[in-house]
């Protein structure tokens, strides 16, 4: 255990590991990676590992773009082993709503940067075969999407970062954070104290938690996210395209001979992490398989494959975790307001591995020159559009958020109230 560092890292999920990676790799200040789990553990191993570049944003979009970039070159610049398919992804409009927004989509790809474009219904055929286009009305192609197997990337951050100078700190609980003169001062855990200067909380599902040791709001609502894989199918791929359908909320994509597939319910589960258990590990999370079978039955005549999902078409893993969901449907990236060196780096919304290079790599450069690299500012800690008051009103508006996951416009629940 050691008593003085100068950032404490809280959490090694994707994002935690991220940020102590690129911090490491700098040399110029000392690190230590802090999780109360084993290393990379809780939910970023459960994700799909999907990349989608073309985001809500043009903020957004370029993090994401420098993210794929980024694991292009993972194995390089970690030293790690690294695995990942870059066969693309297919976007589908069912809706006339929905054929406009990826008409949008199409515009931004274009201004960022992002190679995005229609395809014929025959061409989507051709690429993913499972694919029946009856009810489609449009379709997108991004030929740099990929995909990957989730836990190499906290994986192979925390690994790079230990061997850079990193201090890991598994099964260490965080129980305080010291605030002396408006800035942070140290942290108290369950095996000592730490003094340091800088506290990044990319604690997960426990991030709201943490932030609030140091008096901190930062708004956001933990919320199950699951999905299955099948068993080895006969014409699958792995360069197959990942394929998402938008009213739906359902994507697809190969995972080692089987199929993949999860989606965004309409009642989501949330939680409280200030009423589970300080034994709680998200493995041991309740699944409901369900959901998913509605979720297919939503998507059958596109995706006849899965109609009878989990009978004749047997699974191979069904899982789930606990992404942390936001009033605005953006993530939470940066300094905490009335706290000097508390930083943020949550909120991902059920996107935070893929695009968890960029940020850490941005954050890092934020903490070691005193300023972002980027205007961060429609991701900042305590923003007014993301923090709703009271609690229902908050996790009426994260739940609209999930249920309407790949919509890019839709009045939300905080909106209808305010309005």
């Amino acid at each position: 255990m050691i008593s003085e560092t100068e950032v404490v890292v809280i959490g090694s999920g994707a994002l935690g590991s991220s940020v102590a990676f690129h911090l490491a790799k700098a040399q110029k200040l000392a690190v230590a990676l802090v999780d109360m789990h084993e290393l990379a553990s809780q939910t970023s191993p459960r994700a799909a590992g999907l990349t989608s570049q073309v985001r809500r944003s043009e903020l957004m979009t370029r993090l994401a773009k420098l993210a794929v970039k980024k694991i292009e070159s993972f194995a390089e610049d970690t030293g790690e082993p690294f695995t990942f398919f870059q066969p693309g992804a297919l976007k589908i409009a069912r809706l006339a709503n929905h054929e406009a927004q990826l008409k949008a989509e199409v515009e931004r790809g274009r201004r960022t940067g992002v190679e995005l474009d229609f395809i014929s219904l025959d061409e989507a055929r051709r690429k993913m075969p499972f694919l029946d286009t009856k009810g489609v009305r449009a379709i997108t192609f991004s030929p740099t999407d990929l995909y990957l197997e989730p836990a190499q990337i906290p994986v192979g951050y925390s690994r790079a970062a230990g061997k850079l100078g990193a201090a890991m700190l598994p099964h260490t609980r965080v129980t305080g954070i010291k605030v002396t003169n408006g800035a942070v001062a140290g942290v108290s855990t369950d095996k000592g104290e730490i003094r340091c200067r800088f506290v990044v909380d990319a604690a997960g599902a426990w991030t709201r938690l943490v932030a609030s040791l140091a008096s901190a709001r930062v708004p956001m609502v933990p919320t199950r996210h699951q999905l299955v894989i099948t068993q080895a199918i006969d014409g699958v791929s792995s360069d197959q395209p990942i394929t998402r359908i938008i009213d739906a909320n359902v994507y697809v994509r190969p995972d080692n001979g089987g199929l993949m597939l999860g989606g965004y319910e309409k009642t989501p589960i949330q939680y409280d992490m200030a009423h589970v258990a300080p034994s709680f590990d998200i493995k041991d999370m309740p699944l409901d398989l369900g959901v998913l079978r509605g979720l297919a039955q939503s998507v059958r005549d596109q995706l006849p494959v899965f109609a009878r999902l989990g009978q004749d078409l047997p699974l191979r893993e069904h899982r789930g975790g606990l992404p942390t969901m936001t009033a605005d449907g953006e993530h939470v990236v940066g300094s905490v307001p009335n706290v000097r060196g508390l930083f943020v780096a949550g909120g991902c919304c059920v996107g935070g591995l893929s695009i968890a290079p960029a940020i850490g790599e941005v954050l890092a450069e934020w903490i070691l020159s005193g300023r972002p690299p980027m205007d961060l500012s429609a991701l900042a800690p305590g923003r007014a559009s993301a923090d709703l008051r009271p609690e229902e009103r908050l996790r009426e508006a994260c739940r609209d958020q999930y249920s309407h996951h790949y919509w890019e416009r839709h009045e939300t629940a905080a909106e209808a109230t305010s309005g």
